[in-house]
């Protein structure tokens, strides 16, 4: 990107909260905590500092089945970020002072998180609907996993997964790739080897419903299926069908629950693709007293979606935005660095731009139907938090059938 003065550095490692056992629960995201409190030659304070100076941003994330730490400056302080992030994925300290006091910290995110209606609604139904399944885990695991981690099994973690044969660098910006690759290729220190995680596809049947009782001022819910892989062709034509339903503003469930009828102010639906798994959910938070009628508007479109389908007119906005948000992405070098290295540690690949949107092109009506119909007949997750009891709801009506929790 000849055009832009930055870098955007990443290392991606094919690892995340997926790939752990229960014993070691939330793993992947204290090593996003820990590896840059620092190294052998640089505390966390020297990072931050040297970072800092150049005006640039460093940070990580953990998600269910990978784990990134990046760093976005000048292009000029390239070096810069190569020897940090080089320095800390193949030789972190590791320290049990900083274990001892990352895990303070994760403990007070993990109960952050379990008061927030909202988050605690959707770490509820992804434990319901993979039910004794990895991918039901939120990726910070539990106080429990995470006071119980020690230094050596967060070290022996590390050793096992930090290896360049479950890892991609990926690099956008105003630089040069050779170079890039011989400088990468100059500071690597770590092990040799390593492989993608084994992984067991989710099999256990879904709960049907899950309810927290709170006495919040707003009822949070979430109500979804399994769907399709990341790996699955009609992942296409079901974004096609997550925008029509909830993905934007011209979406039937923001148009009908909050413009037209105002019964929320937050609604909309998202689509989510594992390696041999996926989900597509719907996301409200609304008052107590109109949770039945938001949830006969949501199962009433599933149902509409499957029986009609979407008119032409829908497609060409679903298509547009689709089209839009993938080139979008490619304009800044954070944006081209995520998505090439997403690509090529998930996919193997990275597919052309043009290649994409021409697979999008060729999405028809009847594909976007066919996906609707499966949507439809799936067996259906609820999740609520809010103040009522599981009793409150009308599994039947609601499709929802199983187990309840």
């Amino acid at each position: 990107m000849a055009d832009v003065h930055s870098v955007s550095v990443a290392f991606w490692v094919g690892t995340g909260s997926r790939d752990e056992t229960d014993e070691r629960a939330g793993a992947s995201h204290f090593l996003e905590h820990l590896l840059f409190k620092g190294t052998a030659e640089r505390s966390a304070a020297a990072i931050a500092e040297a970072v800092d100076e150049v005006g640039g941003d460093c940070n990580a994330f953990t998600t269910k089945e990978y784990t990134t730490f990046y760093i976005r400056l000048l292009a000029e302080h390239l070096p810069l970020g190569l020897d940090i992030l080089s320095e800390i994925m193949w030789d972190p300290a590791l320290r049990p002072a900083d274990v001892d006091a990352e895990r303070m910290v994760i403990v007070d995110e993990i109960l952050m998180h379990a008061d927030e209606p909202a988050d605690l609604a959707a770490e509820q139904w992804s434990a319901a609907l993979f039910p004794g399944h990895p991918l039901g885990r939120d990726t910070l695991g539990t106080q429990h996993s995470v006071g119980a981690l020690t230094t050596p099994d967060i070290r022996a973690f590390f050793d096992q997964h930090y290896r360049p044969g479950n890892m991609v660098v990926s690099v956008a910006g105003n630089c040069d790739h050779d170079a890039v690759g011989a400088a990468v290729e100059q500071r690597f220190s770590g092990r040799t080897g390593g492989t993608a995680p084994a992984r067991t596809p989710p099999l256990e049947p879904q709960e049907s419903l899950v309810v927290v009782r709170r006495p919040t001022e707003q009822a949070h819910l979430v109500l979804g299926v399994r769907s399709a892989s990341r790996f699955d062709e009609q992942r296409y034509a079901l974004s096609v069908l997550n925008h029509v339903l909830g993905g934007g503003l011209s979406s039937r469930l923001f148009q009908k629950v909050r413009e037209q009828r105002g019964l929320a102010y937050s609604v909309w639906s998202d689509r989510t693709g594992y390696q041999d798994a996926g989900t597509l959910a719907v996301v409200v938070g609304t008052a107590p007293g109109h949770v039945g009628e938001v949830l006969r508007i949501v199962t009433g479109e599933l149902e509409d979606l499957a029986a009609s389908g979407i008119t032409p007119r829908e497609m060409a906005i679903a298509k547009g935005n689709l089209r839009a948000e993938t080139l979008l992405a490619g304009e800044d070098s954070g944006a081209r660095m995520s998505r090439i290295g997403s690509a090529l540690l998930l996919h193997d690949k990275v597919r052309t731009v043009e290649e994409i949107l021409a697979r999008i092109d060729e999405v028809s009506l009847a594909e976007v139907q066919g996906v609707a119909e499966q949507v439809a007949g799936a067996p259906r997750t609820l999740a609520a938090v809010g103040p009522f009891d599981p009793d409150a709801f009308d599994t039947v009506a609601l499709g929802l059938a199983g187990r309840t929790a």
